[in-house]
């Protein structure tokens, strides 16, 4: 059993799990939520998109620029794959 490092990184998994669990989200939501700087935040998503795990949406609303994030299914299936490998190493405990 191996942990993708993608995933596995504390600040990614927390993004992970916040897009599988809430799905789109924008980007001051995911700032505040996760209490992380823009900046720590934006290297991250980077990141996850480069690696064709999230999906960047940008829109305007009131003509202000809006920013939102979702998991891919590519960014969905590792999440899916790293919770099962932490069930499985969980289930060894026993």
């Amino acid at each position: 059993m191996k942990f993708d490092k993608l995933v596995h990184q504390p600040t990614r998994l927390q993004l992970f799990a916040h897009l599988y669990a809430n799905g789109e989200t924008s980007f001051t939501d995911l700032q505040e939520t996760l209490d992380i700087t823009e900046g720590n935040l934006a290297s991250h998503i980077d990141r996850m998109e480069s690696a064709d795990c999230v999906r960047v949406n940008k829109t305007f609303v009131d003509r202000k620029p809006r920013t939102t994030y979702e998991l891919t299914p590519q960014g969905e299936t590792l999440f899916e794959e790293h919770v099962s490998t932490l069930e499985q190493l969980l289930g060894n405990l026993e």
